[in-house]
């Protein structure tokens, strides 16, 4: 992570194999793959494709999925911003070629 740098993120795009680019302000992208969390405690929810897909937003200024659909952000299933960050950067797959 750069000094000082906190990772914004300015937007989220899930897809149907349960990966999400993710968007920082400063250009970077990362695809981050939640198939290894879907058998886990609250991570178990996002099995439901509908709201894996149809929930993701950002949160609490990162990425997450308001499960309740009630966009209360204290009830929503969010991810690190700083974890996020650390994945290594992709290309971005909403670029037409």
């Amino acid at each position: 992570m750069q000094y000082g740098y906190f990772p914004e993120i300015v937007q989220v795009v899930p897809y149907p194999d349960y990966t999400v680019d993710v968007y920082f302000s400063d250009g970077k992208i990362i695809s981050y793959d939640i198939t290894p969390f879907l058998d886990k405690g609250v991570f178990r929810a996002l099995q439901n494709r509908d709201i894996f897909m149809n929930r993701c937003k950002i949160m609490n200024d990162t990425l997450a999925w308001d499960v309740q659909g009630d966009g209360d952000p204290s009830t929503c299933i969010d991810i690190d911003p700083e974890t996020l960050y650390a994945c290594p950067p992709v290309s971005d797959r909403l670029e037409v070629s």
